[in-house]
């Protein structure tokens, strides 16, 4: 072979090598700052305030996912790890309600309707965390999604201000799961972008005081 033969192979293999680096840098960043932050429902720490992301709803009903991590919302709200649930999804059409299926979802399992707080632009994790913070207040709180997703959204609450600890909710591995992992690989890219500048969410609006009504019914 050629010495420029040699050349162009290393250069193929250096440029192979620099693309897995760069790839893998999200990823990376995310379990750093996440990984110590992720607990189960009996090590979470005391918090006001617990964050339920959406995850899509079943002929209005919340998906399994979803249902789930409502699950644990609720069981987080009767064991007094928190005395609020802010349920962030999306409103974006009249015919697809996130945030009220969440609502009617906890309220059947015991959670006080004046305890729940609706955040209808939740359209992804980053806005529902500036949401959280600029709109509803929220400063600490305890994040609640699938054990693929929980680092994402502790990385990025963190990143816009919220002091956040990940309560993973526990899936079998199934093709949802593991189509999960691997949607997790590509968002990690979006998220990096976001924690660094920070854009402003599709929909801000003006502070809502549910979170703050809320605590203060809670006593």
């Amino acid at each position: 072979m050629s010495v420029r033969g040699t050349r162009r192979r290393r250069l193929v293999a250096q440029a192979v090598m620099l693309g897995c680096v760069l790839g893998l840098a999200p990823t990376t960043w995310m379990h750093a700052v996440a990984d110590s932050r992720v607990r189960t429902v009996a090590e979470a720490p005391a918090r006001d305030v617990a964050v339920v992301f959406g995850a899509g709803l079943w002929k209005g009903r919340p998906s399994p996912y979803l249902a789930h991590r409502l699950d644990t919302a609720a069981e987080l709200y009767r064991t007094g790890k928190v005395k609020v649930v802010l349920v962030t999804g999306d409103n974006s059409r009249v015919e697809y309600d996130e945030p009220d299926a969440m609502r009617t979802y906890l309220t059947g399992r015991g959670v006080p309707d004046d305890r729940i707080v609706s955040d209808y632009a939740g359209f992804d994790t980053w806005d529902s965390c500036v949401r959280a913070k600029e709109i509803f207040g929220v400063e600490r709180a305890l994040l609640v999604s699938q054990g693929f997703h929980i680092r994402r959204a502790v990385a990025l609450c963190r990143s816009a201000g919220v002091e956040a600890y990940g309560v993973g909710v526990a899936e079998p591995h199934d093709a949802t799961w593991y189509y999960g992992g691997v949607r997790e690989m590509f968002a990690a890219g979006k998220a990096s972008l976001d924690a660094v500048f920070r854009p402003d969410p599709r929909f801000l609006g003006s502070r809502e005081p549910g979170v703050r009504d809320a605590l203060a019914a809670a006593g």
